[in-house]
């Protein structure tokens, strides 16, 4: 026999409406938690990510977020010291919506990201950096990638792009050519220059080293307000940043950045051919946008002409209004734009 036929109940029907626009606004409002987009009523929710993957590559378990379709054009986005993920929560919002495949991974020593070996050296050093987000696309299978990055991520994109260019498809690149040359690095700077890097010099001494360990979570937020000083930031946009700092490996993989950078600290010998490699400061010939906020508190500003002469591909320079040294974060759109410009060209 057939069922009978239920009746139209209007009591039911107005309750499971209800809950239908019950669900439909919280999963609005997580999307907005991780978007960081106001709704029609104008709310704004944190900007975070809703998920960290983590991947066993190279000599860590690399902690990362993902967004967009996972057979859209990779973009990998690299964050700097000090900051975290969090600079591209936004930019990865845009351009997954774009129908690209983001991936952001915590760089060594940051969020949870972990060395798999207590044996392995907390090697800060550019290559070593590099070398992780190789092993990063291999784990996940990506054999070219979109790059873009600032500060420590910059200079890893550029590394990339210069001695593997097969493996990255475009670049954006905030304050242009960043490759370390140990040797360059030995000559001073003007005064102004050099009084915007005194904290390589302070963290090159037993004090620094001590005063760093103790005090990262205060001194990282006087570095942001000093370097993006038109970037008005509150306490909970910094402290989902902090959040990645609190890595038991982080201070020493920062330290032996910038120590190594002057020459106070060796790197590791397996590291050395590529080193050499950089040392010549080779060209970059991928498809690149790079890019200066106006208001760096570490950069100046320029025209890109200073390192045009390293880019032999197409290259185009911005400068973008209002933006300091976080430029991602505090200018999405335009980094986003940007990432979408290189990806055209």
């Amino acid at each position: 026999m057939m069922e009978p036929t239920k009746k139209f109940n209007r009591r039911h029907f107005l309750s499971a409406a209800a809950l239908t626009f019950a669900a439909t606004k919280l999963s609005s409002l997580q999307a907005l938690a991780a978007t960081g987009r106001s709704d029609k009523n104008g709310y704004q929710a944190p900007v975070s990510f809703r998920e960290i993957k983590q991947i066993r590559a190279g000599l860590l378990d690399i902690g990362y977020a993902e967004a967009g379709p996972a057979n859209g054009q990779p973009v990998i986005l690299l964050h700097g010291w000090p900051y975290d993920i969090h600079s591209y929560a936004k930019v990865s919002a845009i351009l997954a919506a774009e129908g690209y495949r983001v991936i952001v991974p915590h760089l060594r020593g940051h969020g949870t990201t972990k060395f798999l070996s207590a044996q392995t050296f907390r090697n800060g050093q550019q290559a070593a950096v590099a070398s992780d987000i190789l092993s990063l696309m291999d784990a996940l299978h990506i054999e070219k990638a979109i790059l873009g990055g600032f500060d420590w991520g910059a200079r890893t994109a550029n590394i990339i792009a210069a001695l593997w260019p097969e493996r990255c498809k475009a670049m954006v690149s905030v304050n242009g050519y960043l490759i370390n040359n140990l040797e360059k690095n030995k000559q001073p700077l003007p005064p102004k220059a050099e009084w915007g890097w005194w904290y390589q010099y302070y963290f090159a001494t037993e004090r620094g080293k001590l005063g760093y360990t103790a005090n990262w979570h205060d001194f990282n937020k006087l570095i942001w307000k000093n370097v993006s000083p038109k970037w008005d930031f509150d306490d909970t946009t910094y402290n989902l940043s902090a959040a990645s700092f609190n890595n038991p490996d982080y201070v020493s993989i920062v330290l032996h950045n910038y120590r190594w950078r002057l020459g106070i600290e060796p790197g590791e010998q397996q590291y050395d051919a590529i080193e050499k490699q950089l040392a010549a400061a080779p060209v970059i010939a991928v498809p690149s946008v790079t890019l200066d906020g106006d208001s760096d508190g570490v950069v100046p500003a320029g025209d890109g002409s200073a390192y045009a002469r390293m880019f032999t591909g197409k290259h185009v320079h911005r400068v973008i209004k209002g933006a300091g040294h976080n430029l991602p974060q505090e200018a999405p759109e335009a980094f986003s734009k940007a990432i979408m410009e290189a990806n055209s060209y």
